[in-house]
């Protein structure tokens, strides 16, 4: 990207019911080195401004158009399917909240966007309107063809990306294979690199099992799949170690010099970076064609429209589009 231009970063504003639409309102007061683009429905928007006190001008977005001034935000108007109400989901609007992601990924694809930072959706309320959905990650992936896309959550100081997504816990182990790990290490080790500047990503890769299967004791997993894939990735020049006990590889002193912690499953590695940094962290989604950034909290039904809605995850994701599609 051009070094004089500022990005231009699509924000889909998720789950109508939720908080997303007045986080992206909560935007407009920041002075952010970019150009923010809120997808939604823009009386939606404003209606959720209003309920929360958030003051902000809206203004319909014009491809080429100059960035508005502090306290205005750009909307790239897309129609509700019904009408709205903070807290309240309804399954009739789950291709509306799909529509964003497919406006937003196929604009960052062309070229028309940098970076897409995505609010939160709900996934329930996706298959309640008899959609299959299990996650952003997972959509992305498919509607931009990636081959293989790596979950990665950023804060506190920490890295951590995840083998298995949003997978009920008894079917990991037999997601977990050796092509597979050597996939997700290889767009790790590739992303960070590429997307974060590291010029040889030192990465951590957590046992499967409690004390990494005490030998194959407690499971042959890390035996015959985890250490595989690691002489693999390593043949490779890929900078891995492991597999390491989950419950000593979170230790201060095993993490220093680390550039990313690869747990084998979502609640294995999620639970410490939220504790160090819930309601700052940030989700990336490696090994897609695009930047793609998200918040690390769910829709929050009960606070939609109080005006309580904390943007601090939301303006870490915003910032972190934006620092990657400035390196891009």
């Amino acid at each position: 990207m051009d070094a004089r231009r500022r990005p231009v970063i699509a924000l889909t504003s998720g789950e109508p019911a939720g908080i997303g639409p007045e986080l992206c309102a909560m935007l407009a007061r920041e002075a952010l080195p970019a150009r923010l683009v809120v997808l939604g429905d823009e009386r939606l928007l404003a209606e959720r401004a209003a309920v929360a006190g958030i003051a902000v001008t809206l203004l319909s977005y014009a491809r080429g158009a100059a960035a508005p001034a502090q306290g205005a935000l750009e909307v790239a108007h897309l129609p509700l399917e019904r009408a709205s109400h903070p807290g309240v989901l309804d399954p009739a609007n789950a291709r509306y909240v799909l529509g964003l992601l497919d406006r937003a990924a196929d604009a960052c694809r062309s070229g028309e966007f940098d970076a897409m930072v995505t609010a939160p959706v709900h996934k329930g309320v996706i298959n309640d309107a008899s959609i299959p959905f299990t996650g952003h990650t997972e959509y992305l992936a498919g509607r931009l063809r990636a081959e293989h896309v790596v979950m990665m959550l950023v804060g506190g100081g920490l890295r951590v990306a995840l083998a298995t997504t949003h997978l009920a816990l008894a079917d990991v182990p037999r997601a977990i294979t050796r092509a597979g790990l050597v996939a997700t290490l290889t767009v790790i080790d590739r992303d960070l690199k590429r997307r974060f500047g590291i010029a040889r990503p030192r990465i951590l890769v957590a046992g499967l099992n409690p004390h990494s299967g005490e030998s194959g004791h407690l499971g042959r997993e890390e035996i015959e799949v985890i250490e595989p894939a690691l002489r693999d990735a390593v043949a490779q020049g890929i900078a891995a170690e492991g597999p390491i006990p989950a419950d000593t590889l979170f230790v201060p002193q095993r993490l220093q010099g680390a550039d990313c912690a690869l747990a084998m499953y979502h609640d294995q590695g999620l639970p410490v970076l939220k504790y160090a940094s819930f309601g700052r962290g940030v989700n990336v989604t490696l090994g897609l064609p695009i930047v793609r950034t998200s918040v690390d909290h769910g829709t929050a039904l009960e606070l939609a429209g109080t005006g309580r809605a904390d943007p601090g995850s939301m303006r870490e994701a915003v910032q972190l589009a934006i620092k990657l599609a400035s390196a891009a």
